[in-house]
């Protein structure tokens, strides 16, 4: 029986062996078909997982927000033929603020074995390390980019933090980073707690939880650094 293998990537530049599970490399070296967010950048991930395989050789559907809803069932085609086909994310696991999802929902419809790898997740990693309520929490993906909804947001995120005693956590992209920052520290109560965590997996990682108060003095330069953010008390 085909099996749809859900692989997940690094977080930050290193030695995937530090993060991954010898059993990615057999998969990943075994297997002829990808749906991948970015081809070059997938490319250059399995030649690092194994630098003898043939890339030539294999196939790859691209999956991400250009990718129209009725190309999803055609990339299952092989699975349906016999053949295994793994889903690789950008960083961190695929399914989780990550497009993959679509083609997992499908894959099950179509009886097709789905199979998740262990690997890192930011999600996971940050509320792990933030001494935050790991067992109530929220992922809520991308905040509002303009001032006034993003506000409005965070603000809604807040009181859910402290009247449910429900962690937020949330995301932005990386050369905005700075920007959601700031506006946390002055949006927020200086009660309010506040993690911070970035290039996690990575040599310079970062991470603390302080009171959004404390926070205020300093912030940490996160501009263009792959960060996530939580909430909570």
């Amino acid at each position: 029986m085909a099996q749809l293998f859900l692989i997940p990537n690094v977080l930050s530049e290193g030695d995937w062996q530090n993060v991954l599970p010898a059993s990615v490399f057999p998969v990943l070296t075994d297997t002829k078909y990808f749906i991948v967010e970015k081809i070059r950048t997938a490319r250059r991930f399995l030649k690092q997982v194994n630098k003898d395989i043939d890339i030539d050789s294999l196939t790859f559907f691209e999956l991400n927000k250009h990718t129209l809803p009725s190309e999803f069932h055609r990339f299952l085609e092989p699975a349906e033929k016999g053949a295994d086909i793994a889903v690789i994310s950008e960083a961190g696991c695929p399914g989780v603020a990550d497009p993959g999802a679509d083609i997992v929902k499908i894959a099950h419809q179509k009886r097709i074995k789905v199979v998740p790898l262990v690997g890192p997740s930011s999600v996971l990693l940050a509320l792990m390390a933030s001494g935050m309520n790991g067992q109530s929490f929220a992922f809520n993906g991308y905040l509002p980019v303009k001032p006034n909804e993003r506000s409005r947001a965070v603000l809604a995120l807040e009181k859910k933090a402290v009247h449910e005693k429900q962690t937020q956590i949330f995301i932005e992209t990386p050369y905005r980073n700075n920007q959601l920052a700031a506006a946390l520290v002055k949006i927020c109560s200086p009660s309010t707690l506040l993690c911070i965590a970035a290039n996690l997996t990575g040599e310079n990682e970062f991470i603390s939880t302080r009171t959004i108060g404390q926070w205020k003095k300093t912030l940490p330069d996160l501009h263009k650094q792959p960060a996530i953010f939580l909430i909570g008390e």
